[in-house]
């Protein structure tokens, strides 16, 4: 009987002590403050300043640089002043645009207008870009975001700066104030949202500059996943390249969304 109580209070302040240190030991992760939409007070903005901020958007919230890269998976765009009046004359060219600010505008809105020989969509012939519309789905840039980036596309590739800041959006976003953003609980919804389906395929739906995910949950475990998610340079993928995935996402995402977004993952199989 001694025994047995023996047995049983160690078992105890085991228990005791494991509980303790995951609560106490454990660092906890916070959930990141919410993420909010730049305000832009475009009233107040030299040209250099519109400018820059079509870099930051280029860069960032636009997702242009996870294609538009030295790893040739898209075109490169530093030549664009001069290249740019070749394609308007090109038969292929499906547009109406009649200068570089509205071939810009157009290639950032309808990409399929005009796909540069051997960047099309497989099985397409090179008649469909793979770009998404970055107005629409997953991207949602703004009006006034999408001339910044033509502004910035211009400046780049050497080109006069034609573009004109849109003042008339200003006004409404002055009226404004950014607004947390609600946490998404969809996978479908977090994969738009980041973007994701741009670059990863699942069952034959979204892109291919990544890995393919349709069985991503029988090939990697929740641990794996979680790290390609938050440090996507710690593993990287066969015939994959480093600094294609955004490293911000843990900065992006409420951990709600990450551990349904990884829930989403670990089930394909």
């Amino acid at each position: 009987m001694k025994q047995f109580l023996t047995v049983v209070a160690f078992t105890l302040l085991t228990i005791g002590f494991f509980s303790a240190y995951s609560n106490y030991g454990i660092p906890q992760i916070e959930p990141a403050p919410p993420p909010k939409e730049e305000k832009l007070d475009l009233g107040a903005m030299t040209i250099d300043q519109f400018i820059a901020l079509g870099e930051r958007i280029f860069n960032g919230k636009g997702t242009c640089t996870l294609c538009h890269n030295e790893l040739g998976r898209a075109p490169m765009l530093g030549t664009l002043a001069d290249v740019v009046p070749e394609r308007l004359k090109d038969p292929l060219y499906k547009g109406a645009a009649e200068d570089l600010e509205s071939y810009l505008i157009e290639s950032l809105v309808e990409p399929s207008a005009f796909v540069v020989v051997g960047f099309g969509k497989k099985g397409t012939n090179d008649s469909e870009s793979p770009m998404p519309n970055v107005a629409g789905g997953s991207i949602g840039l703004s009006e006034a975001e999408v001339a910044a980036v033509t502004a910035y596309l211009q400046d780049s590739s050497g080109a006069e700066v034609t573009v004109e800041i849109p003042t008339h959006v200003a006004e409404a976003d002055e009226e404004e104030e950014a607004e947390e953003r609600e946490a998404l609980g969809d996978p479908a919804a977090l994969m738009a949202k980041f973007t994701c389906d741009a670059c990863h395929m699942i069952n034959g739906q979204g892109g291919e500059v990544g890995p393919k995910l349709s069985k991503i949950g029988a090939e990697h475990d929740r641990d794996y996943l979680r790290r390609a998610l938050l440090d996507p340079n710690a593993d990287i993928a066969k015939g994959f390249e480093a600094d294609m995935m955004p490293d911000d996402l843990g900065e992006q995402m409420y951990v709600t969304e990450l551990e349904v977004l990884l829930d989403f993952l670990v089930a394909l199989k």
